[in-house]
């Protein structure tokens, strides 16, 4: 052996002086040119190192770290030792021990890749063997309480990773066992749900203390450390390495997010991914303005590459991220990067799917994970909101209702969100919602989904929670308020919920909370509003207006628009006027700054184009409700479902039209016929779609001509307003003849068709009283600013200001409306001469005007009530040709039962309201003669008009008398407490419910008369005893309806005071000219069926003639004789007639005992009685007035004899029912039979006038002879006695006269009082 170059000194002394001796001498050879002597001395004193080491001289880890400072001498120091180690394995020791000696030395310089990786790969002998010693180290530390060391897991990371050995192989040796594995991570899972089980019980506080010591004897066995998991740190220290491949073969293996629940894993791959995604990021993630530390690159040329374009990240990025999942929270950095990196590629618009997974994969649950980091909640934001929102909405499907099962760390989560909602919930009051929100807003800026869904229940069950969880919101971020969204509309589309109440006749209470929730919040916040709007929308299209509520509410807090049908007056005539006074006036609840907020739900609707389709859904929804809703549903609730829809859609259409542009409004909605005929929307909700866009296009076209020609006298501005109308609603009238058939346009023309649809309140009149109301509040209010001593001067100033501008504005428009109204006017003073054409009789006219317009837009809202009653009246006070507004107003009082009997609860109101407004107008009238003289005196709507075949057979007319008026008016009173009492005794739910609601709205005005409102009370008090157990709300109206009608019982009147039914003094010749006799005929013919004496066929002339022929033949001359025996036998007839009932004898008696006082008092000398005698004959001989004289006298006979029967029936009316006991007069089944079997005193004393007309139409004839001729008497009897065998045989002949004479009678009789003919002859004494 050549001498040594180690000398044994140097061994001995190594830690003094040996070691620094052959580090010397090692560092002299390796500076020597490179020649094989140098060489061989070197591997010389190298071989004589590792040969002590092996006698044992020397300790292996001193060898090794001197070994390791030699290497860095040279560079081709890992051959060199190569073949020191080969000589030595092959001469002196074992290969393996040889290859141990090395792993031992690679173990303690881990960092030393480059050099011990070549110097393995020279060594090398079989893949094998290298991995058996491997396994045999790892096997070493596989005891309990072992720990491995991390540089054995980074020998055999870098082995790996040069492909030294092979995974399959090295994993046999890992512990634990994959099974072992797969049963700690259901047993992970069970723990946690244990855990989660616990959070939400209710634990009494014995079993508390227990489940505490449990818990400890737990933590005591945790204590007890297992073996490392080999297999997770040789995946940590491949994951360092950046050794992807193998990494993610061994997480292959594991259950999912097994691996990166462990911290240090998760580290370690947030680290690889910085490293590949550092080029990217700085060039398209970073912000402007930002500056980021520089990431050295991995060294190791086998680490996956950097990533430079969007399209490498599907290489290796996403199924990095995907194994990462929720463990990402652990790096908050990354999260950022990913998230910044998502909103640059959004803008580039390409791998759209990949980052929604990795959105509901990893960034969704890592942000959970994260604890209230609400920078990163917006940061996620950015990058959401460029989805649209459906997309959105289902990563937080997935997010709340999936995710948190996945993993037990969730899984624990979930339950502590919950545990910790329901802890602020309990304390959250109105008083504390400024630490409740703040509380609310840390928890929901990593869990808003669990959070919020736990409110939105407690809200369901307790609305009162509403007001301060809408306060405790402020302190959410943007994420969380769109989460809040989407928990909304899936609490709202819950399946398992029902919308109804279990009484099936009301909606359910937690819907009617989430509404009112969606409306304070969507409105306070800024939360986008497309979702629940297209959830509404879909809702529609399925035949489903449940969800109409929330449309509803969404837009009376957003843009202040408020639905009711309980509006007082004043709010109602605020209603008419402009914009503003609507704000400041005409709601319950002054909503105020609903500029931003009504800006934002009018740019949804419009950015997702659901303005039209929500409307005219709603309004087929409407029509379709009780087909497609109705089914097995109780009638209220489809009345309630049905009332919902069409309020919905008018506060819609409302908002639509004050907030929409004329262009988008214009662009938006078709012309009338294309909504009806091809969408198929009711005519009444076309026109309420339209008429806005009318009133803007006639605007429009206003200003341009304004414009064009400029002139400022009143004159021409109106001139041009109305040329604009022409030409805007030109195409409109043309549009409006294909709603209905052809036959319809014969009496009204489209050109009052469209004006009607077309114009509003707003167009007619100016709420003067309002605006001046409005006005004094403001001024009431600075002067209440002035005197506070306590407010500061700058917010004096500010709300001084602020009442100051709104007074201005307020008076600025009133004078707007003023101008506006005026030209409306003075436009329809234009046209009406060309409205009504009356092809037909005037019958057919008004019944289309009813069915066409009147009824259909007065059940439409509140205002359009109004509208119908004031358009009625407009037309009578312009005088419009061929328009009777006496037969108008008759008909629409007529007979109202079946109406109401078909209205809803709302529609009740306002069919009500619409009542209400048009017995205001007759009640006006009423009320003094001046007036009626004024408004009604010299108007068509008031002419009168029949055919008299008496004389040259022409046409007579004759204007309705104030006397007449009045008692046509009586007779409106009387049909509505026929109609009333009729449905209150149906016993059907919905005639009782509206009739009260009608009667309720109508008070102010009806019942008028004390009989008539002693009979509704009776009714009603009935109603009341009868309800009170069985439907509480119809208990509730009647109770209601009771006690404002008995508070109003000082307004009524009587009868004779109502309408004049007093003779008036006899002698008096001036008082027959507007007597009720007169006239009273003609008057009620017009009430009821002017129609059937206009130009009708043939048949009608000769049913007028019949009808006039009795009055004919009153006024024609007769012999006495003839007079007196038609007296006796009318007298004869009358008392047989009399005598059949007590009321009609008791009646009877009275009268004659009138007649005596009257005699007694009216005795005057016999010339007065004679002059008086004379100047009558004269009279009688100079003209037909006789007729007229002898008819007033009739009249005012039955009148005084009216008014004796009804004293003498009020005096029993202790023994006798008296008029509370008024029985419908119209039976449930209408035949004629039935109604002749209803006799009851009631009846017999509301239609008393139908008896006294009848009775005295042959009998006060004769009367009023006798007295006015008692010295020719007796020459008349003589006559008769000389003739009785004449009158014997023709007795016969003259009974069928007679009868003859009073079936002509009847119909008259009929119309004047609108009874029919079968209710005057079905009664004693009537002889066919």
């Amino acid at each position: 052996m050549a001498a040594s170059v180690l000398p044994t000194d140097w061994i001995k002394n190594w830690e003094k002086s040996g070691k620094n001796d052959f580090l010397q001498l090692c560092q002299d050879l390796a500076g020597k040119p490179s020649s094989e002597v140098f060489l061989k001395d070197l591997q010389t004193a190298l071989y004589e190192l590792c040969w002590n080491v092996v006698q044992g001289s020397l300790k292996v880890d001193v060898a090794a770290s001197l070994l390791a400072d030699v290497m860095e001498l040279r560079e081709d120091m890992p051959s060199i030792l190569a073949d020191v180690f080969c000589v030595l394995g092959c001469f002196n020791l074992d290969p393996n021990r040889v290859l141990d000696i090395i792993l031992e030395v690679y173990e303690c310089r881990s960092d030393q890749d480059e050099f011990f990786i070549p110097l393995i790969k020279s060594y090398m002998c079989e893949h094998q063997t290298l991995c058996h010693i491997l396994g045999f180290k790892f096997k070493f530390h596989q005891e309990p309480n072992g720990e491995t060391p991390s540089s054995l897991y980074h020998v055999a990371a870098a082995l790996l990773q040069h492909n030294l050995i092979a995974l399959e192989d090295l994993y046999v040796h890992l512990l634990p066992q994959d099974s072992a594995i797969v049963e700690e991570h259901k047993r992970e899972i069970l723990e946690a749900k244990q855990i989660a089980r616990k959070l939400t019980m209710v634990v009494v506080p014995s079993e508390k203390s227990e489940d505490k010591e449990k818990d400890k004897e737990k933590e005591e066995e945790k204590s007890e450390k297992p073996p490392d998991n080999q297999k997770l740190g040789l995946l940590e220290a491949l994951l360092r390495i950046g050794d992807w491949h193998h990494a993610q073969n061994i997480m292959e293996q594991m259950p999912a997010y097994y691996a990166t629940s462990h911290k240090a894993i998760a580290i370690a791959l947030c680290q690889l991914l910085h490293l590949i995604l550092e080029p990217l990021y700085r060039r398209a993630g970073v912000p402007k303005g930002a500056k980021a530390s520089l990431l050295k690159p991995l060294r190791n040329k086998q680490a996956p590459a950097p990533v430079e374009t969007f399209e490498d990240l599907s290489k290796d990025v996403f199924t990095m991220l995907g194994y990462l999942g929720p463990h990402l929270s652990h790096d908050p950095i990354l999260f950022a990067k990913i998230v910044r990196l998502g909103k640059s590629f959004m803008k580039e618009d390409s791998l759209l799917s990949c980052f929604l997974s990795v959105s509901d994969q990893v960034l969704l649950p890592s942000l959970t994970l994260m604890e209230c980091n609400a920078c990163m909640s917006e940061e996620l934001w950015g990058f959401f909101k460029l989805f649209p929102y459906q997309h959105r909405y289902r990563l937080y499907g997935q997010w709340k209702n999936e995710t948190y099962s996945n993993h037990p760390l969730l899984v624990k989560v979930k339950a502590q969100t919950v545990d910790r909602a329901k802890y602020i919930m309990k304390r959250l009051t109105k008083e504390n919602v400024k630490p409740s929100g703040r509380q609310i807003g840390k928890l929901s800026h990593s869990n808003p989904t669990i959070l919020f869904d736990y409110i939105l229940s407690q809200i369901q069950w307790y609305d009162n929670l509403i007001t301060p969880v809408v306060d405790s919101l402020k302190y959410l971020t943007s994420l969380n308020y769109d989460v809040l969204a989407y928990c909304i509309i899936e609490a709202l589309a819950n399946p398992e919920k029902e919308k109804m109440k279990h009484d099936d006749t009301t909606i359910s209470s937690w819907l009617q909370s989430l509404a009112s929730l969606c409306g304070a919040v969507f409105r306070k916040y800024p939360i986008e509003l497309a979702g629940i709007l297209q959830y509404v929308t879909n809702q529609l299209k399925a035949g489903k207006s449940f969800d109409l509520l929330i449309l509803k509410e969404v837009v009376q807090k957003m843009a202040g628009i408020e639905i009711t049908d309980e509006m007082t007056v004043e709010q109602l005539e605020a209603m008419t006027g402009g914009e503003q006074l609507k704000a400041e006036g005409g709601y319950f609840g002054q909503i105020r700054n609903t500029k931003k907020s009504s800006q934002r739900l009018k740019d949804a609707l419009l950015d997702h184009e659901l303005a039209l389709p929500l409307c005219l859904l709603m309004a087929q929804q409407r029509n379709g409700v009780v087909f497609s809703e109705g089914g097995e549903k109780h009638l209220k609730l489809v009345g309630k479902l049905y009332d919902q829809c069409h309020d919905t859609l008018v506060q819609f259409g409302g908002f639509l039209a004050s907030n929409l542009s004329t262009e988008d409004y214009i662009k938006r909605v078709p012309s009338v016929d294309i909504l009806c005929n091809q969408f198929h929307t009711p005519h009444d909700a076309a026109f309420f779609l339209s008429r806005p866009m009318y009133a803007h296009q006639i605007l429009s076209k206003y200003d341009e001509l304004k414009k064009a020609e400029k002139g400022n006298r009143q004159q021409q501005k109106v001139h041009k307003y109305i040329s604009a109308c022409e030409q805007v609603m030109a195409p409109v009238h043309e549009a409006v003849v294909s709603l209905h058939p052809p036959k319809v346009w014969d009496d009204i023309r489209p050109q009052f068709y469209a004006t009607f649809w077309s114009l509003t309140m707003y167009d007619l009149a100016v709420p003067h009283n309002a605006y001046d109301r409005e006005v004094n509040k403001l001024k009431l209010q600075i002067k209440a600013i002035d005197e506070n001593a306590e407010m500061p001067l700058n917010k004096k100033k500010k709300e001084k200001e602020r009442c100051t501008a709104l007074q201005d504005k307020l008076q600025e428009e009133e004078k707007k409306q003023l101008e506006h109204v005026q030209r409306v006017l003075h436009r329809l003073k234009l046209e009406k001469d060309n409205w009504l054409l009356a092809k037909s009789t005037k019958n057919e006219t008004i019944t289309k005007f009813l069915q066409l317009c009147l009824f259909p837009r007065c059940v439409f809202s509140a205002i359009d009530a109004v509208y119908c009653a004031r358009f009625v009246e407009l037309v009578h006070q312009q005088k419009t040709p061929n328009f009777c507004t006496l037969l108008c107003y008759d008909r629409v009082f007529s007979d109202i039962i079946y109406t109401v009997a078909s209205c809803t609860e709302n529609e009740s109101r306002r069919y009500g309201r619409f009542l209400c407004c048009m017995l205001e107008t007759v009640t006006r009238w009423h009320s003094d003669k001046a007036i009626y003289e004024k408004e009604c005196g010299n108007y068509p709507g008031f002419l009168t008009i029949f055919r008299a075949s008496g004389f040259d057979g022409g046409n007579k007319a004759d204007q309705l008398d104030y006397e007449n008026f009045r008692h046509v008016v009586h007779k409106w009173h009387y049909k509505l407490t026929k109609a009333s009492v009729h449905c209150l005794e149906t016993g059907e739910y919905t005639h009782i419910r509206n009739i009260l609601i009608v009667l309720t709205k109508i008070l102010p005005y009806y019942p008028k008369v004390l009989n008539l409102g002693q009979a509704l009370e009776c009714r009603v008090h009935k109603i009341c005893q009868e309800e009170k157990e069985k439907r509480p709300d119809l208990y509730a109206l009647a109770m209601g309806y009771s006690g404002q009608l008995k508070s109003r019982k000082v307004h009524m009147v009587p009868e004779n005071e109502f309408h004049h039914k007093e003779p008036v003094n006899i002698t008096t010749p001036g008082g027959l000219q507007n007597g009720p006799g007169n006239s009273s005929k003609p008057a009620a013919a017009a009430a009821s069926t002017t129609s059937k004496n206009e130009e009708g066929t043939a048949e009608d002339k000769s049913k007028d003639k019949s009808q006039v022929a009795p009055k004919n033949a009153s006024k024609n001359p007769a012999t006495k004789e003839d007079k007196e025996k038609s007296g006796k036998e009318k007298k004869e007839k009358k008392e047989k007639n009399s005598g059949s009932t007590p009321e009609a004898k008791a009646g009877g008696k009275e009268k004659q005992r009138e007649e005596k006082s009257a005699d007694s008092k009216e005795k005057t000398p016999k010339a007065e009685k004679d002059k008086r005698k004379d100047e009558k004959k004269e009279e009688k001989s100079k003209s037909d007035g006789k007729s007229a004289d002898k008819e007033s006298s009739k009249e005012r006979d039955v009148s005084k004899e009216g008014k004796l029967k009804e004293s003498s029936s009020s005096s029993k009316g202790e023994k006798n029912p008296g008029p509370g006991s008024l029985k419908s007069p119209v039976p449930r089944s209408e035949g004629p039979e039935s109604e002749r079997g209803k006799r009851l005193s009631s009846s017999e004393e509301t239609s008393q006038s139908v008896k006294h007309h009848k009775k005295c139409h042959h009998a006060n004839h004769s009367t009023g002879l006798s007295k006015s001729e008692t010295d020719k008497k007796e020459s008349e009897k003589s006559r008769d006695r000389s003739k009785e065998r004449e009158k014997k045989e023709d007795r016969k002949d003259r009974k069928r006269v007679s009868s003859a004479s009073l079936h002509l009678s009847l119909p008259l009789l009929s119309a004047v009082l609108s009874i029919p003919v079968y209710l005057l002859t079905n009664r004693p004494g009537y002889q066919n």
